[in-house]
């Protein structure tokens, strides 16, 4: 399943940093940031709760991009 979210975001280079932290976050199997956009594309793995996975996608983030923002 892909869901995608309204993000807040400086620069692209922090865009960069959240999209790595994305993909490294448990449960996530892809996730693309479009910084032009401020969207954030996530594809979740089979059998997991997306409400779940992007808490800690978003705590994820923040230690990469502290100021950065998922609208959830």
């Amino acid at each position: 399943m892909k869901k995608t979210y309204e993000i807040d975001v400086d620069c692209a280079n922090c865009a960069n940093k959240m999209e790595d932290a994305a993909k490294r976050t448990d449960g996530v199997k892809d996730a693309t940031v479009n910084f032009m956009a401020l969207k954030m594309i996530v594809e979740f793995e089979d059998g997991q709760d997306p409400k779940a996975v992007m808490k800690n996608v978003l705590k994820n983030c923040k230690k990469v991009e502290d100021d950065c923002e998922i609208y959830l």
